[in-house]
């Protein structure tokens, strides 16, 4: 029997557009890959926001364009900072025994990425200790990061072209894949592909056929028109967008949520935000305050924003009260436990049928016949999720879905 080789990828596909599906393509002529395997967040995603619309729809585009297997990424990594994020990723990638792992970046190159893990390597007690001072001078992490990387690169004086650049969103978590990988001994290969075109900020240009999700997102909410944005999706993802629309469904986002988002806030007293999973240094006083004079997400995030947390540390908050996932919660869930399939294509079906002996964590196709902390959370946050896009009747749906599956 001839045994397939699989490529693993990290996505939110939030919505799945012409560049997901040139990475698609790419990562598997790259790799010489049979089956692709994609590792996705569920509907609360990395900057701390609601999905466009939910992980099933999401599942539906990416089994419809290249990819073959498709699994939910738990919240308590899909939520997280870049380094928990990946860590989650890249180990649920190698419990599924892939052979390689690739992710877009602004650099598309390995080697760049390997010089500077190995440099960091060399210098990690300088490089830590850089980093923990100048968040507690109150930098935000991700500019103590950059910082400190900086400094050692200034001390080793490197050539700028041998290392990556850590100022670049893509970059960055790139960075944290292959940290990531060298931190578990992996065996899986790494390769990546140049972000073809727009960047992560970048406003989508008429005639261009990239766009990045951002881009799409911020289109799609300013004009409320889909036409708008159709050139920038494949097909597929421009119908089950269209059905999402005629359904009566909200498009996720803070700006839908935040009614049932100041409610919680408000039901709750500061005391019991600030055991909600990164509200720290008294910010819990500063947010009540927020929900208290804001009817508007917009109006809310201007108050609370500040130097010392950037847009998306406090959205990360915000997702966490709204779901409630606390301090104690992370702590239990420091690595992931299960493999929650959500999709898959006859080839994806083959591939595991070949290596399900040797899989390393247990794979969940049935909600009810599984038990575990971390997923009773992820399906309750599945639930609010619901709620805050109008569909109170799907309510309980998590434990109902079953994989979607590609004939």
């Amino acid at each position: 029997m001839t045994v397939l080789k699989a490529t693993g990828i990290v996505v939110e596909y939030n919505p799945f557009h012409n560049g997901h599906l040139h990475h698609v393509k790419e990562a598997k002529r790259t790799t010489g890959a049979d089956v692709i395997i994609a590792i996705m967040s569920g509907n609360f995603l990395q900057r701390g926001e609601p999905a466009l619309v939910d992980k099933w729809t999401r599942t539906r585009m990416a089994i419809h364009h290249g990819v073959d297997l498709i699994f939910e990424l738990p919240y308590a990594f899909a939520t997280a900072n870049a380094p928990v994020f990946a860590k989650g990723a890249i180990e649920l990638l190698d419990a599924l025994c892939c052979d390689a792992f690739c992710f877009g970046s602004e650099n598309g190159q390995v080697a760049p990425f390997e010089n500077s893990l190995r440099l960091i390597e060399e210098t990690s007690e300088r490089y830590e200790q850089s980093i923990k001072e100048a968040v507690q001078n109150g930098m935000s992490y991700p500019k103590a990061l950059n910082e400190a990387y900086h400094t050692i690169l200034n001390a080793a004086n490197v050539e700028a072209q041998t290392v990556v650049d850590l100022k670049l969103p893509n970059n960055i978590l790139g960075f944290h894949y292959m940290q990531a990988a060298q931190t578990i001994n992996t065996k899986m290969s790494a390769a990546t592909i140049p972000r073809k075109t727009a960047q992560y900020h970048d406003t989508p240009i008429v005639g261009n056929r990239i766009a990045s999700a951002t881009g799409i997102r911020k289109v799609l909410f300013e004009s409320e028109q889909l036409d708008e944005v159709t050139d920038f999706l494949p097909q597929k993802t421009v119908e089950m967008l269209f059905n999402w629309q005629s359904e009566g469904k909200s498009f996720g986002s803070w700006d839908a949520f935040y009614p049932l988002l100041r409610y919680t806030i408000l039901r709750s007293k500061p005391e019991q935000l600030a055991q909600i999973a990164d509200v720290t240094e008294g910010i819990e006083n500063r947010i009540y305050r927020a929900a208290i004079r804001h009817e508007t997400f917009e109006s809310f995030m201007n108050e609370v924003k500040s130097k010392r947390y950037t847009w998306t540390r406090i959205q990360r908050m915000l997702t966490h009260i709204f779901t409630g996932f606390t301090y104690s919660m992370r702590k239990n869930s420091e690595k992931p436990a299960y493999l929650r399939l959500l999709g898959m294509t006859p080839k994806g079906r083959s591939y595991l049928n070949e290596t399900k002996k040797e899989l390393k964590l247990p794979i969940i196709s049935r909600a009810a016949a599984f038990s575990d902390p971390s997923f009773t959370f992820d399906t309750q946050a599945a639930d609010l999720y619901m709620l805050g896009i109008g569909e109170a009747n799907k309510v309980g749906m998590d434990y109902q879905m079953h994989p979607v599956i590609l004939q």
